[in-house]
């Protein structure tokens, strides 16, 4: 996630595009990639959480990147980005818009490694937690 925040900041659109799953590639427009990394001054990037284990080949980040686009707006673009492994190499799979507002669990988060609570029998990240 830091090295595709860093590509954006520096303009490095090849590098963006090379770190998208190749099968969502084609979902993505590189002239509009281009011109938001060029056209926005980078602020800074907080990774508010990570779903990363290394003994998985997907995974997630929730994060915050902040930028200053060209009408001078100060913006925090917040994310949860999906990730997938692939012969040793992570790439972007997809991400969705997260609501910035705090979000305060009441319950014990549940791991995604562990039974799903609906008692499927099924892991939480294979049963009720597919794209969470």
């Amino acid at each position: 996630m830091r090295s595709r925040y860093s590509a954006y900041a520096r303009g490095e659109v090849a590098y963006v595009l090379e770190t998208i799953l190749p099968a969502e590639r084609a979902n993505h427009d590189e002239a509009a990639i281009r011109q938001w990394s060029n056209e926005s001054e980078w602020l800074g990037l907080e990774i508010l959480e990570s779903g990363a284990d290394d003994a998985e080949d997907e995974s997630s980040v929730a994060f915050v990147a902040r930028y200053r686009n060209a009408a001078g707006e100060t913006i925090a673009h917040h994310e949860k980005s999906r990730f997938v492994r692939v012969d040793g190499r992570w790439y972007f799979e997809d991400g969705v818009p997260l609501d910035a507002r705090t979000i305060v669990r009441e319950a014990p988060k549940i791991g995604r490694n562990d039974p799903c609570p609906c008692e499927s029998g099924r892991k939480f990240k294979k049963c009720c937690g597919v794209g969470h």
